[in-house]
Formats: structure tokens, C-alpha cells, sequence
């Protein structure tokens, strides 16, 4: 009788976990809805007449398109090129630098055999608590290192960070075997190679979701180029385009622009039609690199944080 019962409750069972399920898909679509809107918004409004934002404000279906704010940015074509060349350099070097030395330190302190790993784990945490400012740096950086107007500038200050060693110690520690670090010592290994060819390798998920991080923070860094950063041929993406829209916040605030000016740029002034094509060129990059990414983003966050 028992296993008759059973029987008769299981498809309740089953259509309630399945109404369950499609209220957490419906909820999760509208979700998903309700954040796409303002990136399409977005995209509508870069190709809008600037006449017609003026007059009806942002819509996704506008009356006029129009490619003068496209244009008011794609003029700057050359620094513009020479700019994404900056942005991607800096992006990928300081990634990949960065991902080497903080899993390095990462590996050396998950090791219960190293001395010093209790030291270097409450060394690296002092600069999460305490900072110098922003003064001190600017010193430090200009007067004792000599970097100010380099490429270095905007590498090093971003290239290692106490949040992401924690994640990579954390995973490293609770992902990864001691037996097979063990066996690989037994079998004549030194730590170099135990590092590269056994550690590094499965570190691969976890890597990918700093990595994505890390390179998220240097592509929309502009701030260090503001401080540092003085030669046209090196400025980033990010430091140009807000050039661009001073550029045009200047057109439009100067009583005294001429009319040449205005008639270039199809006779108005594309202030918001050329912001959010700013926008798009900024995030254009990342938005198709991010589904790549997605599947270790999760899988490097969540999987160290639970000791298995």
C-alpha cells in the first residue's frame, strides 16, 4: 500500500516542481528582459536623429535615424585606432602579467610546507586595509620610479589585487589535491615545475573568472591615463572618448562656434545620439567577449569557495 501511495503522489510531485520551474524561467526571462531593454535603448539612440531626441526623448522606435552621432566620433578616426591599439595592449599584458603573479603568490601560500605563507598572507591584506592615497601614489610613481608618461602606468598599479589572490588561494587550497602536489614532490618534482605543468592547468576556470575581471578593470580604466598619461599616442580608449564629449560639450556650451563647425556635423550638434555611440564603442568589446567567459566566470567563483 505504501509503494501505492507513492505512485499516486509522484506526478503531483512532478507538476509542482515543474510549475516551479517555469515560474523561475518566466521570472529569470523577465529578468533578462528588463536588463536588455536600456543596452537596446542604448543602440537605438546612437543611430536616432538628434532632432528627434530632442523633441520625444529616448524611444526604441524613433521617428528619424541618423548617423551624425556615429559620425562625431568615428572622426576622430586615427586616435581612435590608436587608441583601441593602446587599451588592448594594456588590457592583455597587464592581464596576463597580473593572472602569472598573483596565482604564483597564490600557489606559494596555500602551501602548509612554506614558512612564510602565514606572513605574506597578512602582508598582502595590509594594502585591502590600509591605503596611502592617491597623493602618496602619484609620488611614489613620478618622483621614485620615473614612469610618468608610460604604458607602465597603466599596467602596474591594477596588475595585482588582495581580492583576487584570496580567490585563487581559496581555490587552489580547496580545489586542488595536496596529494597531487604530494606525488608530483615524491616523484622529483620542484616547485617550478609542480606550479606550471600540474597546478596551472587546473587552475584554468579559476583564471578565466580573475582574468575576465581584470581585464573588465583595465579596459574601462581611465582615471590612472587622466593622472599619468600626457602624449596623445598613448591614451587609452576610455581617456579619448571623454576628450570627445568635453569636445562636444564645448561646441555647445561656446556662443562663438562657428558655423562650419555645426554644418560638419549635419547641422546640429549630436550631443546625446554621439554619447551613447561613445558607450557602444566602449562596451562593444566586452559584451562579445563576456558568453566566452560566462561558463568559468561561475564555475571559478563558486567552485573554490566550497571546500568539497
Amino acid at each position: 500500500m505504501a509503494k501505492k501511495k507513492d505512485l499516486d503522489l509522484a506526478p503531483s510531485r512532478r507538476e509542482k516542481k515543474g510549475l516551479g520551474q517555469f515560474i523561475l524561467l518566466l521570472c529569470l526571462f523577465l529578468y533578462t528582459l528588463f536588463a536588455f531593454v536600456p543596452v537596446l535603448l542604448t543602440f537605438v539612440a546612437a543611430f536616432t536623429d538628434e532632432k528627434t531626441i530632442a523633441k520625444n526623448g529616448f524611444t526604441l522606435f524613433p521617428e528619424k535615424w541618423s548617423l551624425n552621432g556615429v559620425n562625431a566620433v568615428l572622426r576622430y578616426g586615427n586616435r581612435l585606432l590608436t587608441s583601441y591599439g593602446v587599451t588592448i595592449f594594456v588590457t592583455v599584458v597587464g592581464t596576463f602579467a597580473g593572472l602569472l603573479i598573483m596565482s604564483m603568490f597564490a600557489y606559494s601560500i596555500s602551501r602548509k610546507d612554506f614558512r612564510l605563507a602565514r606572513f605574506l598572507s597578512i602582508w598582502v591584506l595590509i594594502p585591502m586595509l590600509f591605503n596611502g592615497g592617491q597623493l602618496s601614489g602619484y609620488i611614489v610613481f613620478t618622483s621614485m620610479y620615473h614612469l610618468k608618461d608610460t604604458l607602465w602606468l597603466l599596467i602596474l598599479p591594477l596588475m595585482v589585487s588582495t581580492m583576487n589572490v584570496i580567490i585563487l588561494r581559496t581555490y587552489i587550497a580547496n580545489s586542488i589535491p595536496g596529494e597531487l602536489m604530494e606525488a608530483a614532490k615524491i616523484d622529483g618534482a620542484g616547485e617550478y615545475r609542480t606550479f606550471f605543468q600540474i597546478t596551472l592547468p587546473l587552475l584554468k576556470p579559476s583564471l578565466a573568472a580573475v582574468g575576465f575581471m581584470m581585464a573588465t578593470a583595465y579596459w574601462n580604466d581611465w582615471q590612472n591615463a587622466l593622472l599619468y598619461i600626457t602624449t596623445d599616442s598613448k591614451k587609452p580608449l576610455q581617456l579619448l572618448l571623454i576628450n570627445i564629449q568635453k569636445s562636444i560639450e564645448f561646441l555647445l556650451n561656446n556662443s562663438n562656434v562657428p558655423a562650419s563647425a555645426k554644418a560638419a556635423m549635419g547641422g546640429t550638434i549630436p550631443q546625446y545620439s554621439s554619447t551613447m555611440a561613445t558607450v557602444i564603442i566602449v562596451i562593444g568589446p566586452i559584451m562579445v567577449a563576456y558568453p566566452f567567459f560566462q561558463k568559468y566566470f561561475v564555475k571559478g567563483l563558486t567552485v573554490g569557495s566550497v571546500k568539497g
